[in-house]
């Protein structure tokens, strides 16, 4: 599976483009935080904020986005929205969006879409081919696979996979914030969690062409500022440069 599907790989482009992501973590701390401004009581707004954290988001800016969102603090009004469709070699491609604007999003969205040999499909068109997941990052220098299994078990973890340099752990979507605790509990910190997409069904890219053009359309969305994650089904490693 292309690991730029996979909250790994992401990771590992998003860490390039910091300063967009701050942008992009901000909005959805926003949206999270209608639902209430006490991640206590609001597993949406604790994911959204622990991801932040991931990536070293400034506290004041956290807290901002917090009170923007709750009402606190005058701010946009974002709307949340999924595009779906294929890319080159019929690769499916999930596009997550936060917009104060979807007429200028739809439009951007299709644009990149067709840019690269692709094409926007209706909603449902190619989720089927996707299971949601609750996933959870760990660094391998923070933990083993054993030490995690035995944190997380009773508290709805389903499975390790090793992602190179992480541990990927992965849950039923209501189980993620359990096992997050679980793990920081017995002293397992983790780099993100959220819950993904996950690939069931994979698609192979038919050459190097249709494989650097799938890779050109991820980078495109992941540069726009409304989209906040892009997954795939591609069952071959992208590429990227940088």
């Amino acid at each position: 599976m292309g690991r730029h599907g996979t909250i790994a790989g992401r990771k590992a482009a998003q860490d390039n483009k910091r300063a967009a992501i701050f942008t992009k973590y901000a909005r959805a701390i926003m949206v999270a935080a209608k639902a209430g401004a006490d991640p206590s009581y609001n597993a949406s707004l604790r994911t959204a904020i622990e991801k932040a954290k991931s990536i070293s988001m400034p506290k004041d800016k956290i807290e901002q986005a917090v009170k923007k969102g709750s009402g606190q603090l005058e701010g946009e009004s974002y709307e949340e929205a999924r595009f779906e469709g294929y890319g080159p070699s019929g690769v499916a491609v999930i596009v997550d969006v936060l917009t104060d604007n979807m007429n200028r999003t739809t439009s951007a969205v299709k644009h990149i879409f067709d840019r690269f040999g692709g094409n926007m499909g209706a909603p449902g068109c190619v989720s089927y081919m996707f299971e949601r997941k609750g996933v959870i990052l760990i660094e391998k220098s923070v933990s083993d696979e054993d030490s995690i299994m035995e944190a997380g078990l009773d508290a709805g973890l389903e499975d390790v996979i090793d992602a190179e340099d992480y541990w990927e752990v992965r849950t039923a979507p209501d189980d993620l914030i359990a096992v997050v605790d679980a793990l920081q509990a017995a002293g397992i910190g983790n780099e993100e969690a959220d819950v993904e997409f996950i690939p069931s069904i994979e698609a192979v890219p038919k050459d190097d062409h249709a494989l650097k053009s799938l890779s050109k359309m991820v980078d495109a969305f992941d540069e726009n500022d409304d989209v906040q994650k892009v997954y795939n089904n591609s069952s071959v490693e992208l590429v990227y440069e940088y």
